[in-house]
């Protein structure tokens, strides 16, 4: 890494396996999560650059043939214990899930305060982003387990509109999914080749109400968007604690995801 002190690093990714189990816990209890967090979970550190390297959680699933795989993309507050349980979810759904600290190559790991992790994200440049992202595609793409090809995005708030900008960065990827996150410029929209699903609160107007322009120029450039609001929801509403994270439109959300993923990606 060009930043952050190695000696703290063991003591940062204790924490968070720690909290993600935590969090695995409270998730499972309000029937957010599957029954077992992931057959297999690691930290992996992947060049990203010159000079640079991208941390990341890996979970794997249990299966004896290869499996399609997820880019997990955090919200604007970095990697935080919440992250792993998405991808442990996902693992148990039978994918790949990589969870990239986009904050990792610039700047070491995330901080623990979000209001930290938030002003250092608001520094990324886009172009940062993408090589981060190219490098996780990049990586999945080249795991023995990883069936070539088959990757997906999903994204939470300022992640994302990272999944769906990277649609149009990417062509090569298959599925994206927005959840609560806002629309790249109408004139990148012709290189998304991707299918994309976003996943809406009802109660977060700043995001839904573009929805019905956004649907309108994804159709004029071409490509294939469909959107749900859930009702009873504000903006974040997958993660514990926000607007309508503990009622039925999570579930609701989680069931439309994995068949969108199962359609796009295989399962």
């Amino acid at each position: 890494m060009r930043r952050g002190a190695v000696s703290t690093i063991g003591v940062a990714i204790a924490g968070v396996l720690a909290g993600a189990l935590g969090m695995w816990w409270v998730g499972r209890a309000q029937g957010a999560l599957p029954a077992m967090p992931t057959t297999h979970g690691e930290w992996v550190f992947i060049p990203s650059g010159p000079g640079d390297s991208l941390r990341a959680y890996v979970a794997y699933p249990e299966r004896k043939d290869k499996a399609p795989a997820v880019i997990v993309i955090h919200e604007i507050f970095g990697l935080s214990d919440w992250e792993p349980t998405v991808a442990d979810r996902l693992a148990g759904s039978g994918y790949v899930a990589f969870v990239p600290d986009l904050l990792s190559p610039r700047f070491g790991i995330t901080p623990p305060d979000p209001d930290s992790g938030r002003k250092l994200t608001a520094l990324l440049t886009t172009a940062e982003v993408s090589a981060a992202l190219d490098a996780a595609f990049g990586y999945l793409n080249h795991l023995p387990s990883v069936r070539a090809g088959q990757i997906a995005t999903i994204g939470f708030c300022w992640g994302g509109a990272r999944s769906f900008g990277y649609a149009a960065a990417n062509p090569a990827l298959k599925a994206a999914i927005v959840c609560y996150g806002s629309a790249p410029d109408s004139s990148l929209m012709r290189g998304i080749r991707a299918k994309v699903l976003g996943v809406y609160g009802e109660d977060d107007a700043r995001i839904s109400a573009a929805l019905p322009d956004v649907a309108r120029q994804m159709k004029e450039a071409g490509a294939s968007f469909r959107y749900d609001i859930y009702p009873g929801t504000g903006h974040g509403f997958l993660k514990p604690g926000r607007r309508g994270s503990d009622g039925p439109s999570v579930g609701q959300a989680w069931a439309a995801i994995s068949a969108f993923l199962a359609q796009t990606i295989g399962s």
